[in-house]
């Protein structure tokens, strides 16, 4: 796990954490520019609670890095479109209490306010950001951590099903076998079954013929007991 001092000295360990800027209001309030995006190095002085020549001096040794994370320096048109912009913004009387520089302006986004968190050496506040950041990489690396037993169990778990499934295999094999072997029975049964109930429907009907045959046989003796009686 990274250390303070880690963080302080390596760039490589702030441009991964560049995408926590929530832990900022964590510590403290930030407060912006009517943009809702900017603030200027006097509003990041307040912050950290130290004076803007400390901002300053830092922003300087530190510019390259700082402009890949948002920090813009603004003169001439640049300026005074931004200071009409931002007067828009303020709107009624706290347009005039809004300070506009005159011949250069640095602007900082919360993303370059967390850099500045990051390289910032005496501030009680950036010491709180940098605990806050370090806590929550300790609290991922556990997730992590906790997370990957998990998956090793269930790694382990599914081992266990391939080796019963592989066990189960042959005799699924042979199950499968006697079924098919039990549908080729049931199809002659069936055929079986079939040919008894048209022999059965023929029985019916020689049975029904010899009925016939029987009802005519006993009127034709009825017929001759009477002409017997007559003579």
């Amino acid at each position: 796990m990274p250390t303070e001092v880690a963080l302080l000295e390596s760039r490589a360990l702030r441009i991964e954490q560049m995408g926590r800027v929530d832990v900022l209001d964590k510590v403290k309030s930030l407060v912006m520019l009517p943009d809702g995006v900017h603030v200027r190095t006097e509003d990041v002085a307040r912050y950290f609670e130290v004076s803007t020549g400390v901002v300053r001096r830092l922003t300087d040794r530190h510019q390259d890095e700082l402009a890949q994370n948002g920090l813009r320096v603004l003169r001439g048109s640049d300026l005074r479109t931004f200071h009409s912009d931002m007067l828009s913004l303020w709107g009624g009387e706290g347009a005039e209490s809004y300070p506009q520089a005159a011949t250069q302006l640095r602007l900082y986004t919360r993303r370059t306010v967390l850099n500045v968190a990051m390289l910032l050496r005496d501030s009680d506040i950036a010491r709180c950001v940098r605990t806050y950041l370090l806590d929550a990489e300790q609290d991922l690396r556990a997730g992590y951590t906790s997370l990957e037993h998990r998956v090793t169990r269930v790694e382990s778990c599914l081992a266990g099903v391939g080796t019963a499934l592989q066990e189960l295999g042959p005799v699924l094999g042979r199950m499968s076998h006697r079924l098919d072997s039990l549908d080729r029975r049931l199809e002659v049964t069936h055929q079986v079954v079939g040919a008894m109930s048209v022999r059965l429907g023929e029985v019916t009907e020689d049975i029904g013929r010899l009925d016939g045959r029987m009802d005519e046989l006993a009127r034709n003796l009825k017929d001759l007991c009477r002409r017997n009686r007559s003579r």
